[in-house]
């Protein structure tokens, strides 16, 4: 199964020419949008060069929509600036509350955009073009039982001797997301990249999921689909090369925390708490350690679908 899957719904960039996605569009409408939180190194780069290249000269993209999830830094400032649509995830439908993380700033984002198709893309990416946006959106325009797009791409990491290497970048998918999926869902076992913050949905498609506001979004947005309606709805394209910056070895465990419920909750057993307390240890002087414990939260927020027909007192 994996093998078939694969062969047919893994595609590479370069497999679509922007004629013919522009043709492919027609009426539809694209939304682009990028969470982020505390990224104003670089996310006015990501937007500027969006922008120019996908929406004032191809018309490939409709809109461009920065929701900003709690940024202490100048990220709304300099997104705005760069020329995107820019909304604090927190004033985003006051009345529905706010949760901490990248899960609720791209759920979120249904209440504030109008596209028929959402293709996310990460703040923080240093090294990346935009043909990431025509690859994720050429198997939803050219396909329509097309529901979800996972881009995939070289990471470059550091190698036991020092040296980059291509494929050694994503850390918590090596470790924690690809022997999740191998050992609860292996049907899944095709997709290269489990985690990858660059992927497309349709917009009616994402409403009907349930969203875990942290890093668990992909994973579990890609175990739903395939749960309820098949893996053949899914596609992965080979974007080429990407790389970002990376986090502390410590911020990973609270990622990892997240992604372990999210997967943990969709397999045979369950778990219903909103957070996980997780212990790491710190150094603690020349020779010690000592325990720090972070509370990790964990919940989820319900399909956005039947809360879009209704108006929050407060937009």
């Amino acid at each position: 199964m994996i093998e078939d899957w694969f062969a047919r719904r893994t595609h590479r960039w370069q497999d679509w020419s922007l004629a013919d996605l522009q043709a492919a569009k027609g009426e539809t409408r694209v939304s682009l949008v990028v969470p982020a939180r505390n990224e104003a190194a670089t996310v006015g780069d990501v937007v500027t060069r969006c922008r120019e290249a996908l929406l004032e000269t191809s018309a490939l993209v409709d809109e461009i929509v920065v929701v900003d999830s709690d940024s202490t830094d100048a990220t709304y400032e300099v997104a705005t600036d760069a020329g995107a649509v820019v909304h604090r995830s927190a004033e985003i439908r006051p009345d529905l509350g706010t949760r901490p993380g990248k899960g609720e700033a791209m759920w979120k984002s249904l209440f504030v955009t109008t596209g028929d198709v959402l293709v996310f893309i990460d703040a923080d990416l240093t090294d990346w073009d935009t043909h990431f946006v025509p690859g994720l959106l050429g198997p939803l325009l050219t396909d329509p039982t097309v529901q979800l797009v996972k881009g995939f791409y070289q990471r470059p990491g550091g190698g036991h001797d020092g040296e980059p290497r291509p494929f050694e970048g994503g850390r918590v998918t090596e470790l924690v997301a690809r022997p999740l999926v191998a050992l609860l869902f292996p049907p899944l076992g095709g997709v290269v990249q489990p985690l990858a913050g660059e992927w497309a949905v349709r917009r009616e498609h994402f409403a009907s999921l349930e969203v875990p506001t942290g890093y668990a979004v992909e994973l579990a947005a890609l175990i739903d689909t395939w749960r309820g309606a098949g893996l053949d709805v899914i596609a992965q394209v080979d974007l080429g090369r990407r790389a970002h910056h990376q986090q502390p070895l410590l911020d990973l465990g609270a990622m990892a925390t997240q992604i372990l419920t999210a997967a943990w909750a969709r397999s045979s057993h369950s778990h219903h708490a909103e957070e996980i307390a997780l212990t790491q240890f710190l150094p603690a002087g020349p020779e010690g350690v000592s325990p720090s414990v972070s509370r990790i939260p964990v919940d989820s927020r319900p399909p956005a679908g039947p809360l879009l027909s209704t108006t929050g007192e407060e937009r």
